[in-house]
């Protein structure tokens, strides 16, 4: 089990929607395979609205900084018990990348406590890892050992990931000669190749044709007939609704609503039609 903390939360449940795929029972008892514990991280950053040269020296000589916080999460508390594919909504600037950055143990919490129990697959972000000099193949083989896989495991996923991503002679090319979309395709192909007890997917499925994106999702199914927990970030409320069987809803830093897919979007939506300040946030 992997603890990251900075405490206990009360979390926002709501009733289960059904399954979309076969799903794991955890035993009675079972620990949940991912636990949020009142998170919060906050930003710090240098700031001034209009930044002169003579308030630069001012701040100089006083031994001064313009320091701005930003609240990025705020309090944040659930639990996702194992066999769970948990889709996560909101705004740009919400706060859904920090919090998978958070699960990843990328960002430690500045409060509260994280529980991971499984291995991580993270795809958090367009070719996060990935270095432009070397050829797709080399970066394969060089996250494979990174991630704990013998040389052997490398070299025959390396041809299964070649295989899914479809990227044909690019994989022994350099990768700064990658277009966005073979990027995106290599990434979460490496991903979902790893045999991951917990996938973390942020925006994967945005890049490429129809028929890789039905394959994408044909495999994310397969991989939670065995991982532990699936946490998928998407814009795309049809690919929430349709790949996962939970969901959170976050806005700006704060966990708004826990629920089904359906009652968080449906929740969501009406959030984005009547505007903030008309929102009766004590109806959720």
């Amino acid at each position: 089990m992997i603890s990251l903390s900075a405490s206990d939360p009360t979390t926002t449940a709501g009733a289960p929607a059904g399954p979309r795929r076969p799903q794991q029972t955890p035993a009675p008892g079972e620990p949940p395979t991912v636990s949020v514990q009142d998170v919060s991280i906050v930003y710090r950053t240098t700031f001034e609205k209009v930044p002169t040269f003579k308030s630069a020296i001012v701040r100089l000589g006083r031994g001064e900084r313009a320091v701005r916080e930003v609240d990025a999460l705020q309090n944040v508390s659930f639990d996702v018990p194992r066999g769970t594919s948990l889709g996560i909504i909101g705004a740009n600037g919400a706060g859904k990348s920090t919090l998978m950055r958070a699960i990843a143990g990328v960002l430690p919490p500045t409060k509260g406590r994280i529980e991971v129990r499984g291995k991580i697959s993270a795809l958090l972000a367009l070719g996060v890892g990935f270095n432009g000099q070397l050829s797709g193949r080399e970066n394969v083989v060089l996250g494979g050992l990174a991630a704990g896989l013998s040389r052997e495991q490398v070299e025959e996923r390396a041809e299964q990931i070649a295989e899914f991503a479809e990227i044909g002679e690019f994989m022994d090319l350099p990768m700064r000669t990658y277009s966005s979309g073979m990027y995106q395709r290599l990434a979460f192909s490496v991903s979902v190749h790893m045999d991951p007890d917990i996938l973390l997917i942020d925006e994967a499925l945005s890049a490429g044709d129809a028929s890789f994106k039905e394959k994408a999702t044909a495999k994310m199914d397969e991989l939670m007939a065995s991982a532990r927990a699936m946490f998928l970030v998407s814009h795309s409320l049809g690919s929430i609704k349709s790949l996962c069987d939970d969901a959170i809803w976050i806005h700006k830093g704060k966990l708004m609503m826990h629920d089904t897919p359906e009652r968080c979007i449906a929740a969501y939506t009406k959030f984005l039609k009547v505007g903030e300040n008309a929102f009766t946030f004590e109806d959720l």
